[in-house]
């Protein structure tokens, strides 16, 4: 039985640092895609757009955000997080700063769909960071950690723009937050270095690679098309699909709901909506503490990250159709609070199960692919929710597909996410690769990885 190798003061302070780096890189990226949402008033009445111009600018950031993942993520594990998060941060940043002078709807959509592509690297970058830095089996807290930025963000950008606009006026709020995003691209590439580029001691070493001498560098690109021949690459790309689909749901429609389904004033619903996201930072961090400490009770890797992930999804859809049902605006807002509590919980676990699933040198890449899935559910959930208002007058319809999506996911996840992803040309069942990975805090050599 081998002892779990402790990281170095070292090694913490570069953990401490990656993951307020990354907090603060995936709050700026979360309030940067909200800002045309919240000053959606007033850009529509300055450039005279209609409604259904606004859907295109609304769904030019989701689109070319989710197709960017297909390349995205093997740059990630070819170059490393540090080269792409600064050039992603600088993309989105410097596309975030134009939007402030645009001039008419092609502009403006062209500037959203580089703000997509942009934004692509931050998790798959995240993911990476985590994987590169921490043991296995202390992955999950700082996966929930950083993944609650998005949560965060979407918790602080209704006040910070809100107030913004008012001083500056939209464009000067568009160019403010462009230069606060090339300000963290500077202090990220100043600040964090891959592995690679800091000389580490043996132990150190050993902590992170959880005692494997050597790692696998960069991923070859037949490399990467051999992650498709997995099942648990679909697995994970069609059960981030239903998870990603209900988050956006809420992104896009909860204030909406909140008012015209639950007859709240504009006052109430500022308020009603906020509270759930605080309960959605809650879920994102806890999971991670949650998965980790089942690890630390002997259940394999993977285990302790997929089943949490299936009961967070079955609760969130029992919630949401509480919440549909429910006559209470206040036991509505509870089952909401509770429902985006299971949905971050369910998403940091997801992510966290990807850096235990995925070979080395392929993190970056198997994220990107799940985000991919994901992120396509999450540019349908707001066409086909208001379609489904539009035609029945109601959300409660709307509300089902959602509950629906999320067991489906769960029942996607517990079937086909069940091994390892290997390398091109390497077994499915390998003994000290990607599969070492999957083993608990104190049996990480002596037990074989199970679904």
């Amino acid at each position: 039985m081998t002892e779990q190798i402790r990281p170095s003061s070292r090694i913490k302070s570069i953990q401490r640092g990656a993951l307020i780096m990354l907090v603060i890189a995936g709050a700026v990226n979360t309030i940067d895609r909200a800002s045309l949402a919240i000053a959606n008033p007033m850009i529509r009445k300055d450039l005279g757009l209609s409604v259904a111009e606004m859907g295109v600018l609304l769904s030019a950031f989701l689109w070319a955000y989710a197709f960017s993942q297909l390349p995205v993520g093997v740059l990630v594990d070819r170059l490393g997080p540090r080269k792409l998060l600064a050039a992603g941060l600088a993309v989105w940043s410097s596309a975030q700063l134009v939007c402030g002078f645009v001039g008419n709807t092609v502009q403006f959509a062209i500037a959203r769909a580089v703000l997509g592509v942009g934004e692509a690297p931050q998790f798959p970058a995240g993911a990476r960071v985590v994987r590169d830095w921490f043991s296995a089996s202390e992955r999950g807290r700082a996966i929930g950690i950083f993944t609650c930025a998005s949560q965060v963000g979407t918790g602080l950008a209704a006040p910070l723009l809100t107030t913004l606009i008012l001083v500056f006026g939209w464009r000067w709020t568009f160019v403010i937050m462009g230069g606060l995003g090339l300000l963290v691209a500077v202090m990220w590439v100043v600040l964090y270095r891959n592995p690679a580029e800091v000389t580490l001691t043996e132990s150190e070493h050993a902590y992170r690679t959880d005692g494997k001498k050597s790692e696998s560098a960069t991923i070859t690109f037949a490399q990467w098309k051999g992650l498709f021949a997995s099942g648990t690459t679909w697995g994970l790309v069609v059960g981030y699909f239903g998870v990603i689909y209900v988050n956006w749901l809420f992104n896009t429609w909860l204030p909406g709901y909140l008012q015209m389904e639950r007859h709240m004033s504009i006052a109430h619903v500022g308020w009603a909506a906020f509270i759930p996201y605080v309960f959605a930072v809650i879920g994102s961090v806890s999971s991670g503490y949650l998965v980790d400490f089942l690890a630390a009770r002997r259940m394999s890797l993977a285990r302790s990250r997929k089943y949490p992930l299936c009961v967070f999804l079955v609760l969130q859809t029992v919630l949401v159709v509480l919440a549909a049902r429910t006559p209470s605006n206040a036991v509505a807002i509870a089952c909401l609070s509770g429902a985006l509590f299971c949905g971050t919980a369910a998403s940091a676990s997801a992510w966290a199960l990807v850096t235990v699933l995925a070979p080395p040198a392929c993190t970056g890449s198997l994220g990107s692919l799940q985000n991919f899935g994901g992120y396509i559910g999450g540019a349908l959930a707001p066409i086909v929710t208001g379609l489904i208002v539009q035609h029945s007058g109601s959300f409660v319809p709307a509300l089902y597909v959602g509950a629906g999506m999320s067991l489906f996911s769960a029942c996607v996840y517990l079937l086909f996410v069940r091994r390892p992803v290997p390398l091109s040309g390497e077994p499915s069942a390998q003994g000290g690769g990607a599969d070492s990975g999957m083993r608990s805090k104190n049996t990480l050599l002596s037990r074989s990885s199970a679904s």
